[in-house]
């Protein structure tokens, strides 16, 4: 087994290689073990201007923001100022959503382990004002209840901007300064901001597109999504090494590195256990904590969780038995692919667990009567519409839908197969991966209720449930 010493240095020949593969602006990374973080970075900040990434450059980390936000509810779980299993509005008398008799219900564990039920991929855009997160949560009061609370698991990030506000009005000051106050601070971070204004004073990455498949990546136009989702993940930037900072806590029982107890002890390791299970989708883990994301693997569990912004991709996983912690910043390009190269590495080197390997299409894929399957499963944000043609080949049709539409793109279509029980799966790779979609419950006419691509999204014509 290599120390972490010399993981660096395997890291830092070979990552700029491996940019130039997966056409990668730049990346920066950390790995922490056994108390020593190492990092670095290559490639360049911004295409446009040739600004050069270094350990210090500061990259958005998207959803893994989530677990900053859960953290800061579970301090006041500590302090015995929220309680898990209480409704929300215990604490948000003005929530509301489509369905009043969920509304009243929905627990702050529930919105932590992605069960609350509600439609989930709301980005309103509130403006910029410290109020964005009170005037957010008052547009969700028409979102559809997809099903009862609790029922299932189904990524939610509305739900997260919820639980912002649930802390911003428990500690009656802002998302931004609760982040500054209770973790920024005490975890002794100095390169880390909760938005533009903080980020400029750094060295910074801008995100990259694509502007047709297969083509360079291009900076995006503009640097973040709206403040208003910031506790899901629109804006927290900061070096890799600030958030492994914050990962080194959570595997020394809640301790930051001076010494000061940022969690009560065992409130870290009740973050990381199993909450709910996944239907088997490859790629989002096996099942989920209050915030965590998980994959279980018979060596053991590989905790952790991603994030997505406008061309910006983020990667962290921790192997608690190791004390190991790995992350990945990237600005572009093909980010999975550099994630699997870099923790395949990593884990290989210095843990116990191994990377979970990416689901594949079958070589032969048996034919299936899709009869369950067919049919049209709408979101606030797409349309998807499956069929069985006369040569029994199954297609899915992706329509973006709202404001999303914009930033993802047009329609596309993919031939689906078999790949185990009821998923299917895309026979040609996108962004590098195959993406399995489930189809899970029953409308009462043999059908299935939900496709499941980590968000349940319902078949246009089934009716939701609270419970």
């Amino acid at each position: 087994m290599a120390t972490v010493t010399e993981v660096q240095a395997i890291l830092t020949a070979r990552v700029p290689e491996l940019l130039r593969e997966h056409r990668i602006p730049g990346a920066a990374w950390a790995v922490l073990h056994d108390g020593q973080i190492v990092d670095g970075a290559a490639g360049l900040l911004n295409t446009g201007t040739g600004v050069e990434a270094t350990p210090d450059s500061l990259f958005q980390i998207g959803s893994i923001t989530k677990l900053w936000t859960s953290t800061l509810v579970l301090q006041l779980v500590d302090e015995g100022r929220v309680e898990l299993d209480a409704p929300v509005r215990t604490y948000l008398p003005e929530f509301r959503i489509g369905d009043e008799a969920a509304a009243a219900v929905v627990t702050t564990r529930q919105l932590l382990n992605h069960t609350a039920g509600f439609e989930g991929d709301i980005f309103t855009d509130t403006g910029v004002g410290d109020d964005c997160l009170a005037k957010f949560v008052d547009t969700l009061h028409d979102v559809p209840q997809l099903f009862a609370p609790g029922e299932q698991f189904s990524y939610n990030n509305a739900g997260y901007c919820v639980l912002g506000r649930l802390v911003e009005v428990v500690r009656g000051i802002p998302y931004d300064e609760c982040l500054r106050r209770h973790l920024i601070g005490p975890l002794g971070l100095t390169h880390t901001a909760t938005g533009p204004y903080e980020a400029i004073l750094h060295r910074v990455a801008v995100g990259h597109l694509e502007p047709e498949p297969g083509a360079d990546p291009r900076p995006a136009p503009i640097w973040a999504l709206a403040r208003s989702n910031a506790p899901a993940g629109a804006m927290l930037a900061m070096r890799p090494r600030d958030l492994l900072g914050f990962a080194r806590m959570h595997l020394d029982d809640g301790r930051a590195a001076d010494g000061t107890q940022v969690l009560a002890p065992g409130t870290a390791a009740r973050m990381r256990r199993r909450e709910v299970g996944l239907p088997d989708l490859g790629l989002m883990g096996t099942s989920w904590g209050l915030g965590f994301e998980r994959f279980d693997t018979p060596a053991g569990a590989l905790v952790g969780h991603d994030g997505n912004t406008i061309g910006q991709a983020a990667f962290l996983r921790v192997v608690v038995e190791d004390g190991l912690a790995v992350t990945l910043l990237t600005n572009g390009g093909d980010a999975m692919s550099l994630y699997r190269d870099v923790f395949r590495l990593v884990l290989g080197e210095l843990g116990s667990i191994a990377l979970p390997d990416l689901p594949q299409p079958p070589e032969h894929p048996e034919p299936v009567d899709a009869r369950r399957f067919v049919g049209t499963y709408t979101s606030q944000v797409a349309e998807l519409a499956v069929s069985q043609d006369e040569d029994g080949r199954i297609w899915i049709e992706q329509t973006p839908k709202g404001d999303i539409a914009e930033l993802v793109g047009q329609a596309s279509r993919k031939e689906l197969v078999h790949y185990r029980g009821d998923s299917l799966i895309p026979l040609e790779p996108e962004h590098g991966v195959h993406a399995p979609h489930a189809f899970v419950g029953d409308d009462g006419a043999g059908r299935a209720r939900f496709l499941h691509v980590g968000r349940a999204v319902r078949r246009a014509d089934a009716t939701a449930s609270s419970g």
